[in-house]
């Protein structure tokens, strides 16, 4: 099957994977496409564009005739935790695994409504509608699990972090808090739950079985105000544009840990670094206003 991926994809794949690499997966795409619409048994009825940054994701017919989304993520994207994720939680708060018992790095799964996410809400009622969402996910991980810690997780991106700070002393305060904060933090994790990973609002979509679900998971085990952080952080453009953003920014924190009985401390220590993390990544691979506003954001904080 001939067809041109998604330019999103191709953009995020050369910051993530490197050019070479991802031109090598981009150039093997639409055979792996094939052989995954064969294996799956599925016909295909369109590309979604501009779709994930991570997986190219196409809308298919079952054998049956229900809709389905087929989703083919390179290696890199670490499909396999995905699919065993998605097999625990059964639907439960979040997107079905149609085919749980598929092997490589194609996934099968429900179609939701991937034009409509949480973002399509006023704010306040996205993040309650966020809450609810989050707090499904939020369950023992399966014996024998697959999935990293958040101490591992986020020991890998430290390196990068100080890279960053190396390169930029003005950068230097702002990313010491941070990595202060996590050793900190990962010193005694009080609860090894199941994670979403990368939840934010734009991961929730519309569907047919339940108003809204979780997609799109990195997951991972750990403490739940690190799942949370992310979240805190949403809109943050809209934050920084307000006059009043910085303290907005304080009660959300505050607002989202009594809402969903989270430690505030720790949820700001997790928030401050997962901004840090994420604006100096951005900044390091040429996204320079959303380095910015992650990094404005942190210093809120």
């Amino acid at each position: 099957m001939g067809f041109e991926p998604p330019q999103r994809l191709v953009r995020a794949l050369g910051e993530t994977c490197g050019d070479a690499a991802a031109a090598d997966w981009l150039g093997r795409l639409p055979a792996l496409t094939d052989e995954a619409l064969s294996a799956e048994e599925v016909t295909l009825d369109r590309v979604v564009a501009p779709g994930g940054r991570s997986s190219l994701v196409v809308l298919v017919t079952r054998r049956d005739g229900t809709a389905a989304v087929l989703k083919i993520a390179p290696p890199a994207a670490a499909p396999a935790p995905e699919r065993a994720a998605l097999a625990h939680w059964n639907g439960w708060g979040a997107v079905e695994l149609l085919a749980p018992a598929s092997t490589g790095g194609s996934l099968l799964l429900e179609r939701l409504h991937h034009e409509v996410s949480l973002r399509s809400l006023p704010e306040a009622k996205a993040l309650l509608e966020a809450a609810g969402t989050l707090r499904r996910l939020w369950v023992e991980p399966p014996a024998g699990h697959p999935f990293e810690t958040v101490a591992e997780r986020t020991a890998r991106r430290t390196g990068p972090m100080r890279e960053a700070a190396a390169a930029d002393p003005e950068l230097g305060p702002l990313v010491s808090s941070a990595l202060e904060a996590r050793e900190e933090l990962v010193a005694h994790s009080p609860e090894l739950l199941l994670l979403h990973g990368n939840f934010r609002q734009s991961k929730v979509l519309s569907g047919e079985r339940a108003p809204w679900l979780a997609v799109g998971p990195e997951p991972l085990v750990g403490e739940r105000a690190y799942d949370l952080a992310r979240l805190v952080r949403d809109r943050v453009e809209d934050l920084i544009a307000s006059p009043g953003g910085a303290a907005t920014a304080r009660r959300r924190v505050k607002k989202l840990a009594d809402s969903l009985e989270v430690d505030q401390s720790r949820l700001r220590g997790w928030t401050l670094f997962r901004a840090v993390e994420s604006g100096t990544r951005a900044l390091s691979v040429g996204r320079r206003q959303d380095g910015e506003l992650a990094l404005e954001f942190a210093g809120w904080l």
